[in-house]
């Protein structure tokens, strides 16, 4: 394995002197996606020929084929691809193209299987790619064709540019000034980068053909987990539909490539909403079959597309996640002062392989429908779920409660020391429904605190929680009052 970060030794006890780069090579299409160029160096005394070797992919023109990619929530993709090269025995200069313009050059790693004497020595990475606002600025002290508004053609070498005026020197080393040009032809467009390019210098041991596996780590790639949830008119069952959002801005294109996604949260030194499918559900089963294969990597999950896929460049696209059909699902109804004035509306249910799930659900989006009573879907609302794990419950915000009131007032305070106090609070909950209304008070205690009186029986959720499931009466009110004593 080759790392950048280091400088791997060469092989065979040889001593690497300084070698200085030849001005003239001979380029060599390998077709098989790299260019590489091999250099003159003193290695014990002998040197190698010059020569060029061109290594792109065999697709060409930004398409990276049969590569494997692993896309992470944080917008960073792996990138694994294997490609051909043929080496000369001695140091090659490699010219790798077909690569994402959010390359990480410090994160290129290069394996070749079969030589674990193969070394990189160094790695340029030419970013500075051609577009218009630099390509006069490329063709300084070189051969250009101007002509200006009137039609006439001024051929010489470009001196300077400013704004819509160039300086030429023509061949009768006359200097010519064109303030208003409408075309500019190069003569020779050599030299001239259209991507991104990293350059190595890799020392072979032994001439011949390789196989290289090169990874590395490229923004512009993201992925997101969006949900529907399909309710019904009682709020029991729901069918549940996952997609995974893929974003494509790498600036190339992935061919037929092995696709893995990464749920959980890496942590890096520093980091750089698609709309989802709505699919209504018509089948019976309770769960259908879906193209990923999940697994556990790390403290995360790691989803694998059976089949490979085509990530075109500047492309979302949408592939099923999960598919559960009458997974049971149970409407709660909360109040917390803490997190709202109005009584919240929750739609919960259980993460296991009873209710249809039983899976890592990875956060994102769940846009939540429900049927009228014509049977059509509704939209209610939608929420940001959280990484829930199997076994866990799955709890969805789907809006406020418009017929249901709440108020929490504080009915009396005492002093009791310096350290104690005694505080009564009493919490009005009002039903303009025609049903009755069960309704879950939530109550935030801190200090070391004491429940005195109840007006109701409560449930300690934990050190600084407690619970009220209360009945609120058709059209009517329901009072909750008690008193807390605390100490600090």
């Amino acid at each position: 394995m080759l790392l950048f970060s280091n400088l791997v030794p060469l092989s065979m006890g040889v001593i690497a002197q300084e070698y200085e780069p030849a001005n003239n090579t001979t380029a060599i299409n390998t077709g098989a996606g790299i260019e590489s160029v091999i250099r003159s160096p003193r290695i014990a005394g002998n040197l190698t020929s010059d020569t060029s070797i061109n290594l792109t992919s065999e697709a060409g023109g930004g398409v990276v084929e049969n590569s494997e990619i692993t896309i992470y929530e944080q917008g960073i993709a792996l990138v694994k691809e294997r490609r051909e090269i043929e080496l000369q025995s001695g140091v090659n200069q490699v010219e790798y193209t077909d690569i994402p313009s959010g390359i990480d050059p410090t994160s290129v790693i290069i394996e070749d299987a079969e030589y674990e004497d193969t070394a990189v020595l160094e790695q340029n990475y030419e970013y500075d790619v051609l577009d218009s606002s630099n390509l006069l600025e490329k063709y300084l002290g070189r051969e250009v064709n101007v002509t200006d508004r009137n039609g006439e053609m001024y051929t010489g070498t470009l001196l300077s540019h400013s704004g819509n005026s160039i300086v030429l020197k023509t061949e009768a080393e006359q200097v010519v000034v064109i303030e208003d040009f409408s075309k500019v032809e190069l003569a020779d467009s050599s030299g001239l980068s259209i991507r991104p390019a990293l350059i190595w210098q890799i020392y072979s041991p032994v001439s011949g053909a390789r196989e290289l596996l090169i990874s590395y780590l490229t923004s512009g790639m993201n992925w997101k987990a969006a949900y529907i949830l399909m309710s019904n008119a009682e709020n029991t069952e729901a069918d549940i539909r996952g997609w995974a959002n893929i974003d494509n801005r790498a600036g190339i294109t992935f061919e037929n490539a092995v696709l893995k996604l990464v749920s959980g949260q890496i942590n890096r030194v520093s980091e750089a909403a698609t709309p989802v499918m709505e699919e209504r559900a018509v089948a019976d089963e309770r769960a259908t079959q879906t193209p990923f294969v999940q697994e556990p990597l790390f403290e995360y999950h790691l989803y694998t597309l059976e089949n490979p896929v085509t990530l075109e460049n500047n492309q979302a696209k949408q592939i099923s996640l999960l598919s559960a059909n009458s997974v049971p699902i149970e409407k709660k109804l909360i109040y917390d002062s803490s997190v709202s004035e109005r009584i919240l509306a929750y739609l919960t249910l259980q993460n296991t392989n009873e209710s249809g799930l039983g899976m890592p659900v990875p956060a994102g989006v769940m846009r939540i429908y429900s049927t009228d009573s014509s049977g059509e879907l509704q939209f209610l609302g939608e929420d940001r779920i959280k990484h829930t794990p199997e076994g866990e419950e799955l709890r969805v915000s789907v809006g406020s409660a418009f017929d249901l009131t709440a108020r929490r007032n504080e009915t009396d305070y005492q002093r009791i020391s310096d350290n104690v106090e005694r505080v009564t609070y009493q919490i009005e909950i009002n039903n303009s429904k025609s049903e009755d209304q069960p309704v879950t008070i939530v109550e935030h205690l801190y200090g070391e605190w004491e429940i005195l009186e109840s007006s109701d029986s409560y449930e300690e959720i934990n050190a600084f929680t407690i619970e009220f499931r209360v009945t609120v009466p058709a059209r009517g009110t329901k009072l909750v009052t008690y008193t807390v004593e605390r100490r600090f």
